[in-house]
Formats: structure tokens, C-alpha cells, sequence
């Protein structure tokens, strides 16, 4: 009686074991990212990625950037961050448009680059442009995830699209509509941050 005692007790124990290390692997799969689709660099805080790997960051290689630390932002996280709606005319086709993701100034503040006086917007075509942080509060960038309710896909003006409400400043709406989003790339990747 006793040693089936034990070969149940075992057996229990060994399957609790079992069942715990199922549940931690589950919660690890559950805590996966998915695919970084924006990479902050230069003044930031401790990041949560290393250096950049000429053979694996491609584009980014291709594009000069040199890092050895960076913060990375998936979809989830992105969307993790308070939400900000905007209603710009674009200049794509003259019509208003619903906007909508995190200020540019909270990603900043996320990555530990709240201090960096300006930054390097870089998009996946190569475009890049710098922006005082001053005018990214002023204007109130946003790094746009949905346009009229969507994700925005890539090859369209996503998935990322640093961008403000134009019609709202008077400085920005004076200007010809093809030239009042010179500081908003769409397809942004990543962005340096300097101090």
C-alpha cells in the first residue's frame, strides 16, 4: 500500500511540475513581440535591444545607422501607449481624415529619450527629416498606427506615420497643401534621438 502511495504521490507531483512549466511556457509565448516595426536610438534610456547587426538590420546598414543600444516598439506596444485622434486634411486627395496613435512625445518619453532636444525621423524609402522636440510637443505629433479607423498597412502611408493636424495652426495652414507635411514621414521606421 505504501509504495502505491508513492507512485501516486510521484505521479501527482511529477504532473504538477508538468502542468506548471506548461503554464510558464504558455505565459512566455503570450509575452512574445511581434515584429518591431519602430527603432529609437542615440539619447535614449537603457533600451531593450543591442546593437545594430550589419548582417541582420539590413536596411538600416543600408541607410548608415550605427547603435549600440536601441528601443523597439512592436504594434502591441505602440498601441499600449495613450491614444490621440487627429482630423487633417491630407494632401494626397484634399480630404479629411480621421488619425489616430500615440503622441511622438510619449513614445520619446518611453524609450528614455524625453530629454533629447531633437530628433532624425528616418522612413523606409530614406526619407528623413529633423524635428526640434519643441515643435513635436507644439504640433503634437503622432506616431499614426490607424487612418479612418485601419491599421495602416506597409506599402500604403504605414504601418507608421509621424504626423499632426495641419488644419490646426495657422503657420502650417498657410502654407500650399503639397508642402505642409514636409516634418511627417509616412513608413517611418525609426527615429534618432539627440541631445
Amino acid at each position: 500500500m505504501k509504495k502505491r502511495q508513492f507512485l501516486v504521490t510521484g505521479l501527482f507531483g511529477m504532473s504538477s511540475v508538468a502542468m506548471a512549466a506548461s503554464k510558464k511556457r504558455d505565459a512566455a509565448c503570450s509575452n512574445d513581440i511581434g515584429p518591431v516595426l519602430l527603432t529609437v536610438t542615440g539619447a535614449i534610456g537603457a533600451g531593450n535591444r543591442g546593437a545594430l547587426d550589419p548582417a541582420l538590420d539590413q536596411m538600416m546598414a543600408k541607410q548608415k545607422l550605427q547603435f549600440n543600444r536601441a528601443h523597439t516598439f512592436d504594434f502591441a506596444a505602440l498601441n499600449a501607449l495613450p491614444q490621440t485622434t487627429i482630423k487633417p486634411t491630407l494632401e494626397y486627395d484634399n480630404k479629411q481624415h480621421v488619425l489616430s496613435g500615440p503622441l511622438l512625445s510619449e513614445v520619446l518619453k518611453s524609450a528614455g529619450a524625453g530629454a533629447a532636444s531633437d530628433v532624425l525621423l528616418r522612413a523606409v524609402d530614406g526619407y528623413a527629416v529633423q524635428v526640434a522636440t519643441a515643435d513635436i510637443r507644439k504640433y503634437r505629433f503622432i506616431v499614426a498606427t490607424h487612418l479612418d479607423g485601419k491599421a495602416i498597412p506597409l506599402g500604403g502611408l504605414g504601418p507608421l506615420w509621424a504626423v499632426y493636424d495641419a488644419d490646426s495652426f495657422s503657420e502650417i495652414m498657410d502654407r500650399p497643401i503639397g508642402a505642409r507635411f514636409a516634418l511627417c514621414p509616412w513608413g517611418m521606421y525609426h527615429i534618432e534621438a539627440k541631445t
